[in-house]
Protein backbone atom coordinates (compact mmCIF):
# COMPACT_ATOMS: atom_id res chain seq x y z
CA UNK A 1 0.00 0.00 0.00
CA UNK A 2 1.37 3.40 -1.00
CA UNK A 3 2.16 5.77 1.86
CA UNK A 4 0.44 9.13 1.84
CA UNK A 5 2.98 11.89 1.30
CA UNK A 6 2.87 15.61 2.02
CA UNK A 7 2.19 17.87 -0.95
CA UNK A 8 4.46 20.75 -1.97
CA UNK A 9 1.58 23.14 -1.30
CA UNK A 10 1.31 21.91 2.30
CA UNK A 11 5.05 22.28 2.76
CA UNK A 12 4.95 25.84 1.36
CA UNK A 13 2.21 26.71 3.82
CA UNK A 14 4.23 25.23 6.67
CA UNK A 15 7.40 27.14 5.80
CA UNK A 16 5.41 30.33 5.32
CA UNK A 17 4.06 29.99 8.86
CA UNK A 18 7.57 29.32 10.16
CA UNK A 19 8.83 32.45 8.42
CA UNK A 20 6.09 34.82 9.58
CA UNK A 21 5.08 33.14 12.88
CA UNK A 22 1.54 34.44 12.39
CA UNK A 23 -1.32 32.66 10.62
CA UNK A 24 -2.73 35.79 9.02
CA UNK A 25 0.60 37.07 7.68
CA UNK A 26 1.64 33.58 6.56
CA UNK A 27 -1.61 33.15 4.64
CA UNK A 28 -1.19 36.53 2.96
CA UNK A 29 2.38 35.68 1.93
CA UNK A 30 1.17 32.34 0.54
CA UNK A 31 -1.69 34.08 -1.34
CA UNK A 32 -4.40 32.03 0.39
CA UNK A 33 -7.00 32.71 3.04
CA UNK A 34 -6.18 32.04 6.68
CA UNK A 35 -8.76 29.24 6.84
CA UNK A 36 -7.21 27.59 3.78
CA UNK A 37 -3.75 27.72 5.32
CA UNK A 38 -5.01 26.32 8.64
CA UNK A 39 -6.83 23.48 6.88
CA UNK A 40 -3.73 22.71 4.80
CA UNK A 41 -1.58 22.45 7.93
CA UNK A 42 -4.12 20.18 9.64
CA UNK A 43 -4.09 17.91 6.59
CA UNK A 44 -0.29 17.84 6.73
CA UNK A 45 -0.38 16.84 10.40
CA UNK A 46 -2.92 14.12 9.63
CA UNK A 47 -0.71 12.83 6.82
CA UNK A 48 2.32 12.72 9.11
CA UNK A 49 0.35 11.50 12.11
CA UNK A 50 1.88 14.06 14.46
CA UNK A 51 1.33 17.60 15.70
CA UNK A 52 3.62 20.25 14.21
CA UNK A 53 2.16 23.43 15.71
CA UNK A 54 0.96 23.96 19.29
CA UNK A 55 -2.46 25.57 18.96
CA UNK A 56 -3.06 25.95 22.68
CA UNK A 57 -0.86 29.05 22.81
CA UNK A 58 -1.91 32.57 21.83
CA UNK A 59 1.17 32.73 19.63
CA UNK A 60 2.58 30.32 17.06
CA UNK A 61 4.77 27.68 18.72
CA UNK A 62 6.24 24.80 16.75
CA UNK A 63 6.71 21.42 18.38
CA UNK A 64 10.23 19.94 18.32
CA UNK A 65 9.11 17.67 15.47
CA UNK A 66 7.54 20.67 13.75
CA UNK A 67 10.85 22.55 13.77
CA UNK A 68 12.62 19.57 12.23
CA UNK A 69 9.92 19.13 9.60
CA UNK A 70 10.20 22.82 8.67
CA UNK A 71 13.93 22.45 7.98
CA UNK A 72 13.39 19.36 5.84
CA UNK A 73 10.46 21.03 4.07
CA UNK A 74 12.69 23.93 3.08
CA UNK A 75 15.24 21.55 1.59
CA UNK A 76 12.55 19.67 -0.31
CA UNK A 77 11.09 22.90 -1.71
CA UNK A 78 14.58 24.02 -2.78
CA UNK A 79 15.07 20.72 -4.59
CA UNK A 80 11.66 21.00 -6.25
CA UNK A 81 12.49 24.51 -7.42
CA UNK A 82 15.85 23.34 -8.74
CA UNK A 83 14.06 20.59 -10.65
CA UNK A 84 11.75 23.13 -12.27
CA UNK A 85 14.70 25.41 -13.04
CA UNK A 86 16.52 22.52 -14.70
CA UNK A 87 13.55 21.87 -16.97
CA UNK A 88 13.29 25.56 -17.88
CA UNK A 89 16.99 25.77 -18.58
CA UNK A 90 16.74 22.86 -21.03
CA UNK A 91 13.91 24.63 -22.84
CA UNK A 92 13.95 27.99 -24.58
CA UNK A 93 16.56 30.23 -22.90
CA UNK A 94 15.55 33.49 -21.22
CA UNK A 95 11.84 32.77 -21.29
CA UNK A 96 9.29 32.77 -18.52
CA UNK A 97 9.59 34.56 -15.16
CA UNK A 98 12.95 35.86 -13.94
CA UNK A 99 13.28 37.69 -10.61
CA UNK A 100 16.11 40.22 -10.90
CA UNK A 101 17.35 42.20 -7.92
CA UNK A 102 19.21 45.44 -8.66
CA UNK A 103 20.68 48.23 -6.55
CA UNK A 104 19.37 51.83 -6.83
CA UNK A 105 22.70 53.24 -8.06
CA UNK A 106 22.37 51.03 -11.15
CA UNK A 107 18.70 50.43 -11.94
CA UNK A 108 17.48 53.89 -13.09
CA UNK A 109 20.61 54.59 -15.12
CA UNK A 110 21.72 51.28 -16.64
CA UNK A 111 18.49 49.33 -17.13
CA UNK A 112 16.85 51.83 -19.53
CA UNK A 113 19.89 51.41 -21.77
CA UNK A 114 19.66 47.64 -22.04
CA UNK A 115 16.14 46.42 -21.29
CA UNK A 116 14.49 47.54 -24.56
CA UNK A 117 17.00 45.53 -26.57
CA UNK A 118 16.69 42.57 -24.21
CA UNK A 119 12.90 42.56 -24.62
CA UNK A 120 13.23 42.64 -28.40
CA UNK A 121 15.69 39.74 -28.38
CA UNK A 122 13.77 37.65 -25.82
CA UNK A 123 10.08 38.65 -25.92
CA UNK A 124 9.04 35.62 -23.82
CA UNK A 125 11.16 36.77 -20.87
CA UNK A 126 9.02 37.97 -17.94
CA UNK A 127 11.34 40.16 -15.93
CA UNK A 128 10.33 41.02 -12.35
CA UNK A 129 12.54 43.77 -10.89
CA UNK A 130 13.26 44.30 -7.19
CA UNK A 131 15.30 47.36 -6.16
CA UNK A 132 17.07 47.37 -2.79
CA UNK A 133 20.46 47.73 -1.14
CA UNK A 134 23.06 45.05 -1.78
CA UNK A 135 22.98 43.27 1.58
CA UNK A 136 19.20 42.80 1.51
CA UNK A 137 19.27 41.63 -2.12
CA UNK A 138 21.93 39.03 -1.29
CA UNK A 139 19.78 37.80 1.60
CA UNK A 140 16.81 37.40 -0.76
CA UNK A 141 18.99 35.61 -3.32
CA UNK A 142 20.26 33.15 -0.73
CA UNK A 143 16.70 32.62 0.48
CA UNK A 144 15.45 31.76 -3.00
CA UNK A 145 13.25 34.85 -3.32
CA UNK A 146 15.35 36.23 -6.19
CA UNK A 147 16.94 34.38 -9.10
CA UNK A 148 19.81 36.69 -10.04
CA UNK A 149 21.21 40.08 -9.01
CA UNK A 150 22.75 43.00 -10.87
CA UNK A 151 25.26 44.50 -8.44
CA UNK A 152 28.29 46.74 -8.23
CA UNK A 153 31.40 44.68 -7.62
CA UNK A 154 33.60 43.85 -5.82
CA UNK A 155 31.30 42.56 -3.07
CA UNK A 156 32.07 39.48 -1.00
CA UNK A 157 29.40 36.80 -1.61
CA UNK A 158 30.97 33.37 -0.93
CA UNK A 159 27.78 31.48 -1.87
CA UNK A 160 27.52 33.01 -5.35
CA UNK A 161 29.06 33.15 -8.79
CA UNK A 162 29.47 36.31 -10.84
CA UNK A 163 29.83 37.44 -14.45
CA UNK A 164 31.09 40.86 -15.54
CA UNK A 165 28.60 43.00 -17.47
CA UNK A 166 30.30 46.41 -17.68
CA UNK A 167 33.12 48.54 -16.30
CA UNK A 168 31.80 51.73 -14.71
CA UNK A 169 34.42 54.47 -14.16
CA UNK A 170 34.08 57.18 -11.52
CA UNK A 171 34.23 60.91 -12.24
CA UNK A 172 34.60 63.87 -9.94
CA UNK A 173 31.53 66.11 -10.11
CA UNK A 174 31.95 69.75 -9.06
CA UNK A 175 30.71 73.25 -9.96
CA UNK A 176 31.98 74.76 -13.21
CA UNK A 177 33.94 77.41 -11.32
CA UNK A 178 35.65 74.93 -8.98
CA UNK A 179 39.44 74.71 -9.21
CA UNK A 180 39.27 71.00 -10.12
CA UNK A 181 36.83 71.70 -12.96
CA UNK A 182 39.84 72.53 -15.12
CA UNK A 183 41.74 69.34 -14.28
CA UNK A 184 41.45 66.07 -16.18
CA UNK A 185 42.01 63.44 -15.05
CA UNK A 186 41.71 64.29 -11.36
CA UNK A 187 44.30 62.70 -9.08
CA UNK A 188 42.85 61.08 -5.92
CA UNK A 189 45.19 63.07 -3.69
CA UNK A 190 43.57 66.28 -4.97
CA UNK A 191 40.43 65.31 -3.00
CA UNK A 192 42.10 65.02 0.40
CA UNK A 193 41.14 68.56 1.45
CA UNK A 194 37.77 68.66 -0.34
CA UNK A 195 34.34 68.31 1.27
CA UNK A 196 33.43 65.00 -0.31
CA UNK A 197 29.70 64.24 -0.33
CA UNK A 198 28.78 60.56 -0.29
CA UNK A 199 25.83 58.23 -0.01
CA UNK A 200 24.77 57.08 3.43
CA UNK A 201 26.26 53.93 4.95
CA UNK A 202 24.57 50.81 3.55
CA UNK A 203 25.05 51.83 -0.08
CA UNK A 204 27.98 49.93 -1.56
CA UNK A 205 28.72 52.87 -3.88
CA UNK A 206 30.03 54.74 -0.82
CA UNK A 207 32.72 52.14 -0.21
CA UNK A 208 33.58 51.86 -3.88
CA UNK A 209 33.92 55.64 -4.20
CA UNK A 210 36.16 55.91 -1.14
CA UNK A 211 38.28 53.04 -2.37
CA UNK A 212 38.53 54.64 -5.83
CA UNK A 213 40.12 57.76 -4.38
CA UNK A 214 42.17 55.89 -1.74
CA UNK A 215 40.18 57.42 1.13
CA UNK A 216 38.79 54.22 2.63
CA UNK A 217 39.42 55.42 6.20
CA UNK A 218 37.80 58.80 5.71
CA UNK A 219 34.93 59.71 8.06
CA UNK A 220 32.18 61.98 6.75
CA UNK A 221 29.62 64.04 8.65
CA UNK A 222 26.16 62.48 8.63
CA UNK A 223 24.84 65.91 7.62
CA UNK A 224 26.75 65.56 4.35
CA UNK A 225 25.39 62.13 3.43
CA UNK A 226 22.63 61.50 0.90
CA UNK A 227 20.24 58.65 0.20
CA UNK A 228 20.34 58.87 -3.60
CA UNK A 229 22.60 60.05 -6.41
CA UNK A 230 20.06 62.69 -7.40
CA UNK A 231 20.25 64.16 -3.89
CA UNK A 232 24.04 64.19 -4.07
CA UNK A 233 23.88 66.14 -7.32
CA UNK A 234 21.57 68.75 -5.79
CA UNK A 235 23.84 69.13 -2.76
CA UNK A 236 26.88 69.72 -4.98
CA UNK A 237 24.90 72.10 -7.19
CA UNK A 238 24.09 74.11 -4.05
CA UNK A 239 27.77 74.52 -3.24
CA UNK A 240 28.03 72.09 -0.33
CA UNK A 241 31.00 70.16 -1.71
CA UNK A 242 32.03 67.75 -4.46
CA UNK A 243 31.17 64.13 -5.13
CA UNK A 244 32.08 61.07 -7.17
CA UNK A 245 29.53 59.65 -9.61
CA UNK A 246 29.60 56.49 -11.74
CA UNK A 247 29.68 56.94 -15.49
CA UNK A 248 26.31 55.20 -16.00
CA UNK A 249 24.60 57.98 -14.04
CA UNK A 250 26.44 60.71 -15.96
CA UNK A 251 25.61 59.08 -19.30
CA UNK A 252 21.96 58.93 -18.25
CA UNK A 253 21.91 62.73 -17.88
CA UNK A 254 21.91 63.10 -14.10
CA UNK A 255 23.76 66.45 -14.40
CA UNK A 256 21.28 67.91 -16.88
CA UNK A 257 19.91 71.24 -15.71
CA UNK A 258 22.74 71.87 -13.23
CA UNK A 259 25.87 74.04 -13.21
CA UNK A 260 28.10 71.02 -12.66
CA UNK A 261 30.82 69.33 -14.68
CA UNK A 262 32.27 65.82 -14.54
CA UNK A 263 35.99 65.14 -14.71
CA UNK A 264 37.39 61.57 -14.91
CA UNK A 265 39.11 60.26 -11.81
CA UNK A 266 42.61 58.91 -12.24
CA UNK A 267 43.95 55.74 -10.67
CA UNK A 268 43.85 51.93 -11.03
CA UNK A 269 40.79 51.61 -8.73
CA UNK A 270 38.81 54.53 -10.15
CA UNK A 271 35.92 52.34 -11.34
CA UNK A 272 33.45 49.72 -10.19
CA UNK A 273 32.32 46.60 -12.05
CA UNK A 274 28.68 45.91 -12.87
CA UNK A 275 28.04 42.20 -12.69
CA UNK A 276 25.39 39.52 -12.52
CA UNK A 277 25.33 37.38 -9.37
CA UNK A 278 23.58 34.02 -8.90
CA UNK A 279 23.56 31.16 -6.40
CA UNK A 280 26.43 28.74 -6.79
CA UNK A 281 25.24 25.39 -8.11
CA UNK A 282 22.01 26.64 -9.67
CA UNK A 283 20.66 24.66 -12.61
CA UNK A 284 20.16 27.96 -14.48
CA UNK A 285 23.85 28.90 -14.59
CA UNK A 286 24.02 28.68 -18.39
CA UNK A 287 20.94 30.89 -18.70
CA UNK A 288 22.38 33.52 -16.36
CA UNK A 289 25.69 33.46 -18.24
CA UNK A 290 23.70 34.09 -21.43
CA UNK A 291 21.90 36.98 -19.74
CA UNK A 292 25.23 38.50 -18.68
CA UNK A 293 26.54 38.17 -22.24
CA UNK A 294 23.43 39.85 -23.64
CA UNK A 295 23.55 42.71 -21.12
CA UNK A 296 27.23 43.24 -21.88
CA UNK A 297 26.56 43.29 -25.62
CA UNK A 298 23.70 45.77 -25.26
CA UNK A 299 25.74 48.03 -22.95
CA UNK A 300 28.65 48.13 -25.37
CA UNK A 301 26.30 48.77 -28.30
CA UNK A 302 24.99 51.89 -26.57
Amino acid sequence: MATNLPTLKQLRHLTSLAEHMHFGRAAKAAHVTQSTLSASLKELEQTLGAALVDRTQRRVVFTPLGREVVERARRLLDEAEALAELARARGKPLSGPLRLGVIPTISPFFLPRVLPGLRRAYPALQLHLVEDQTARLVEQLNGGKLDVLLLALPYDIPSAETALVARDPFSLVCPKDHALAHTAPVKPRALEDETLLLLRDGHCLRGHALDACALADRRESAALEATSLHTLVQMVDNGLGVTLLPQVAIDAGILRGTQLVARPLDGPRAARDLGLVWRRGTARKAEFELLATELKRLAEKR
